[in-house]
């Protein structure tokens, strides 16, 4: 089973942009809440170089399966943070779910 991805775009006002690091960084309350499980592998939050309103992020998981298992073990806690980023952009865009490609996944 190949390691699974998902990555979403966000678009962030320049007031909110601090709070949305806090929310979304590698101590983050999201990166605590993933850390429940064994199978998460791990979050990038990646800064647009030419938009400092967007932002990207690579949530990394053994597998879509595993994610999905804790995504409705954690359906509280989950949404609470989502809520909470939610009043922090302007639009959130799911850029779409990944494996590592290879010539089985292909």
């Amino acid at each position: 089973m190949s390691h699974y991805a998902y990555m979403w775009s966000y678009e962030v006002a320049p007031e909110n942009r601090d709070a949305f690091c806090d929310l979304y960084g590698a101590e983050g309350p999201w990166i605590v809440l993933f850390r429940q499980s064994l199978a998460y592998l791990g979050t990038q939050l990646l800064a647009d170089l030419d938009d400092i309103g967007r932002f990207v992020t690579i949530d990394r998981w053994e597998s879509k399966e595993a994610f999905v298992g804790f995504r409705s073990s954690f359906a509280e806690e989950f949404d609470a943070l989502d809520h909470r980023g939610e009043r922090l952009t302007s639009r959130e865009v799911l850029l779409g779910e990944f494996v590592a490609a290879t010539v089985e996944t292909l």
